[in-house]
């Protein structure tokens, strides 16, 4: 059927309907998202007009990533109620054409539509999170006004005998350079020797350089230096493995990651949550399609009241949420990733395909 020219043509109007919903959503997501980037920032050194636009035209790829599931299920709704509402689809079936054969074309696309989120999408967001970022912090730190950041933690570093523990709002250069620093020396019988305040450090060769530095020690006057350093035996790929985002990893880059995050005995559940996340996406959309299917086939024909269509929306978004709250369980370590992200996946496609074989099989 997908060969045929009825099947040709069937593909070609999914094709056309996901290029324009892409489109328009994508628009909608830049005035909106715009608009909140010049609420956030437009009081920093550095802003821009030009420097926003490119902000926010960095930052669509992403939002639209995680659109694109929901999304699907809107472009087979819109397809199919489209195809009946001209007797297209009741031509079809009265030819003696089955429903599973007339679907598939809609299912290869919405298939074709996840791999090129995987391929495509994904890579652009990863690399322009990235770089929105990067950009956001650089007109912050001009403004003296640092974002704290949730992916930060407290590093606990052993040189010697001096016990460290840096903490930082925010950082930049994957890890490497971090932000509004305070550092805590300990002796070895862990009592605070010293206090650093230090405006940034960066991760040099076997030691942190830190800039505007305030130091404080137990008993005496705080002193003021340009520069200082600390000792470290922390690696700048250790760094970067830990202070990785999910997010601002393309899919390509995940499997070397997560190899690299277990070498360094990191927990790499985000991650390997994340890989499955991506690697699962063509078949969510086939989900997707299955259930905007089931509850657009008979519309036109059967006449079946709005509730049937507001329906086939609310389980979309369920298993939609369902599987942003599972991804949130598998991150944290609660869950195996693999059972988090697969399991609403398939639960989704077996009951869209019951579903169809129930309405149209008996």
């Amino acid at each position: 059927m997908i060969f045929s020219t009825l099947g040709r043509y069937f593909f070609k109007r999914y094709i056309s309907t996901a290029f324009w919903f892409l489109l328009g959503v994508s628009a909608i997501i830049f005035l909106a998202d715009f608009s909140e980037t010049s609420r956030r920032l437009s009081g920093l050194n550095g802003y821009s007009l030009y420097g926003a636009l490119a902000m926010t035209a960095l930052r669509v790829p992403q939002i639209l990533q995680q659109a694109i599931p929901t999304l699907s299920l809107f472009i087979g709704m819109t397809v199919l109620i489209a195809l009946n509402r001209r007797y297209e689809l009741v031509v079809t079936r009265a030819a003696g054409i089955s429903v599973w054969q007339f679907v598939a074309p809609f299912i290869v696309g919405s298939f074709l539509l996840g791999l090129f989120t995987l391929f495509v999408v994904n890579p652009i967001g990863a690399w322009g999170q990235r770089e929105s970022i990067s950009l956001e912090t650089t007109w912050r730190q001009a403004s003296n006004k640092s974002k704290s950041s949730k992916f930060v933690p407290w590093i606990r570093q052993l040189s010697g005998d001096e016990d460290v523990i840096i903490g930082a709002k925010t950082y930049r250069e994957s890890g490497t350079e971090l932000l509004d620093v305070v550092v805590f020396h300990f002796d070895k019988d862990d009592v605070i020797t010293m206090r650093q305040d230090a405006k940034t450090a960066k991760l040099e060769d076997g030691y942190w350089l830190l800039n505007d530095v305030l130091e404080n020690r137990p008993g005496e006057i705080p002193t003021r230096l340009e520069t200082a350093q600390v000792k470290t035996n922390l690696r700048r790929e250790y760094l970067q493995e830990s202070l990785a985002q999910p997010e601002t990893v393309a899919f390509l880059g995940l499997s070397r990651k997560i190899e690299i995050g277990k070498s360094f005995g990191i927990s790499t559940k985000a991650l390997e949550t994340q890989f499955h996340s991506l690697l699962s996406l063509p078949l969510l959309l086939v989900a997707m399609t299955m259930i905007a299917a089931t509850v657009s086939l008979k519309f036109s024909r059967f006449a079946q009241s709005r509730s049937m269509i507001l329906g086939g929306i609310v389980s979309g978004f369920v298993l939609y949420v369902v599987s942003v709250l599972v991804k949130a369980f598998g991150s944290s370590g609660a869950i195996p990733p693999f059972v988090a992200v697969w399991i609403p996946v398939v639960v989704a496609t077996a009951l869209g395909a019951t579903i169809l074989l129930h309405q149209e099989d008996g």
